[in-house]
């Protein structure tokens, strides 16, 4: 099969167009992704600026008490973070487990 110069000058149009709409899509997306994240971690540097600002508070008479509670603003952190990961897991899990259904449900004779 011959191509001529024109459709292949038209071809590569539409291979250049398809591309840049790609990556346009990409960048939407990760302008969106990004201002999430953003607004999450918002929260948790409210809370470690927290954290620092008793750090300098520390002194001989009061270390004891900041200590702990410095430690458990962290425990806190750890453990928001750590429950994150958890559903996020879980929610990648259910959709792995619901793909999978329609998947032998697509294989089923009828």
């Amino acid at each position: 099969m011959s191509l001529s110069p024109k459709v292949l000058k038209i071809l590569l149009v539409v291979i250049v167009v398809g591309f840049s709409v790609g990556l346009y899509l990409q960048d939407v997306k990760h302008e969106e992704s990004t201002a999430h994240a953003w607004k999450a971690n918002r929260y948790n540097l409210d809370r470690f600026n927290k954290i620092m600002e008793l750090n300098h508070k520390m002194n001989a008479k009061n270390w004891r008490t900041m200590q702990d509670s410095i430690g458990k603003q962290l425990d806190t952190l750890m453990i928001l973070r750590f429950r994150k990961e958890v559903d996020s897991l879980g929610e990648a899990d259910s959709q792995a487990y619901i793909d999978r259904q329609e998947v032998q449900a697509s294989y089923m004779p009828n």
